[in-house]
């Protein structure tokens, strides 16, 4: 406070203006307060709404997990039984390799010689088809030369 204001509270002039600050200060403390009620009373509203809302999530997040699961585990056993299949398939054709390799008697350097032998035969024989190509062409052309050239010739052979 002022020293003009101490004078005046000492002659008795600021007793009204202090009633009249308790009371301003009083009204303010009173909203203040109701204020605050309020203000808690909304947010426990708040907070039970979301409470009831978290719970419905809370089990519809459950069903959804359940759902999600169960197809998991059904796609899971589609393609184990798939992978069993396929592995089934494998080691038949592994055996039926092993059989084979056991009954020709060849190994993998043997394999790659018997394919060198048969494309060495494979070479012969296309040397020998060209050579009775060649053969066939020479017996083609003395026929042709031994028979008689003309028409009038046709005609004079005996049927």
């Amino acid at each position: 406070m002022t020293r003009p204001e101490l004078i005046m509270l000492q002659r008795g002039h600021g007793k009204n203006k202090e009633k009249m600050v308790r009371s301003k200060r009083t009204v303010v403390l009173i909203v203040l307060g109701l204020a605050m009620v309020m203000g808690l009373a909304i947010y426990l509203r708040l907070w039970t709404i979301e409470y009831r809302i978290t719970t419905d999530e809370t089990e519809l997040i459950r069903k959804q997990f359940d759902l999600a699961n169960r197809e998991a585990m059904d796609e899971s056993a589609y393609w184990r039984s798939r992978f069993d299949e396929e592995a089934g398939q494998v080691s038949n054709c592994q055996k039926e390799l092993l059989e084979i390799k056991q009954s020709s008697g060849v190994e993998g350097t043997g394999i790659n010689s018997k394919l060198e032998s048969l494309r060495k035969e494979n070479m012969d024989l296309l040397d020998k088809i060209e050579s009775l190509k060649q053969e066939l062409g020479s017996v083609k052309l003395k026929c042709s030369m031994k028979q008689p050239m003309g028409v009038f010739a046709i005609e004079g052979t005996p049927k």
